[in-house]
């Protein structure tokens, strides 16, 4: 997370986007199902609602009043699954000239904009 790029920093390739439904398959929060928030392919991780809730505990300023608040926390990309909407199980996506294929069932999942 810093300003500058460095010399081998990598952006990960990911196969899941932003707004779509994955599933946990590792960690303390394993099974649960949530929409993706945000995505950060050059640290690999994304943010997903309802999985790895941290507490903060905020300082209060003029507009916010203060207290302990929760929010979602960056996991990272290897531990969740796409669920694929037709069957609604997570599966593996590969990617085709249609757009993204569920492996599972081989329905296309988003199409090609």
């Amino acid at each position: 997370m810093t300003k500058f790029k460095r010399k081998n920093e990598k952006k990960y390739k990911t196969k899941i986007r932003k707004g779509d439904m994955v599933m946990l398959i590792a960690g303390k929060d394993k099974g649960k199902k949530g929409k993706v928030l945000e995505v950060f392919p050059k640290e690999g991780r994304l943010v997903v609602e309802r999985i790895n809730v941290v507490k903060r505990h905020q300082r209060a300023t003029r507009e916010f009043q203060g207290g302990i608040i929760e929010k979602a926390g960056r996991i990272p990309v290897a531990k969740v699954m796409l669920v694929c909407p037709k069957c609604n199980e997570p599966s593996r996506v590969k990617r085709a000239a249609e757009g993204r294929l569920c492996k599972r069932c081989n329905e296309i999942v988003d199409k090609v904009k």
